[in-house]
């Protein structure tokens, strides 16, 4: 049988510190939550590969779903700067694994999936590990989920073409929201701050990851 904690440890010694995430905090977390709790059974060996992860695919044309590459993730968790009174939106929690994270590090988490099976899973896996302060909830990805808002940080879990400006809108003042800005080849790990209704934008590095449904561009209209 593999032994996961020993895995874990790998991937904190051989993906993440080397690449920059040193924060303590998240190393912390990431550490804590076993990834394969959130895996399909079937691929549970590779839940700490350094590659995207696929937890669904897609069917009827649909996006396939993916945890992110574990360095990936912490880079940008430590671009978040999640601070332990925050209350965040993982928006595209898929089964969950971001959002337990996101728990050992903020005050309060609420996890938005748009795939009603991804959902179930999330929440099933976040009661048996005994997370508290998370819950999951339904909804269109690029609507963000306002009945909670405002928001102190928004994780966006995929790559975007673009932000819609209802997450924008959901964020509190000085509040920050963490993207992937898709623009050709090259992902834009990208940190925008709202401060009295101007959102302003700051690219930290490059990066690449899966797109998320629902946050490409509408197609250009062509004469």
């Amino acid at each position: 049988m593999m032994d996961f904690a020993r895995a874990r440890r790998n991937m904190i010694e051989g993906q993440l510190r080397p690449n920059g995430v040193t924060d303590r905090r998240v190393l912390g977390a990431l550490l804590e939550v076993p990834r394969e709790r959130f895996v399909p059974a079937h691929r549970r060996s590779l839940a700490y590969s350094d590659e995207d992860l696929e937890v669904k695919a897609g069917e009827a044309g649909a996006l396939p779903r993916f945890l992110m590459e574990p360095m990936a993730f912490g880079q940008l968790l430590v671009l978040a700067d999640i601070r332990s009174s925050d209350l965040v939106l993982d928006v595209g929690c898929t089964t969950g694994y971001s959002t337990a994270i996101l728990a050992h590090l903020a005050d309060a988490v609420v996890g938005l999936e748009s795939d009603d099976e991804l959902a179930q899973a999330a929440e099933t896996a976040l009661v048996d590990l005994g997370v508290a302060n998370a819950a999951v909830v339904g909804g269109p990805l690029n609507q963000g989920y306002a009945s909670q808002a405002p928001y102190d940080v928004m994780f966006v879990e995929g790559a975007c073409e673009e932000v819609p400006p209802a997450l924008f809108e959901q964020l509190r003042d000085g509040g920050r929201l963490v993207a992937v800005m898709q623009d050709g080849p090259v992902g834009k790990a990208t940190l925008f701050q709202s401060v009295e209704g101007t959102v302003s934008s700051r690219v930290a590095f490059n990066v690449s990851v899966r797109p998320l449904p629902g946050f490409q561009r509408p197609p250009a209209f062509v004469f």
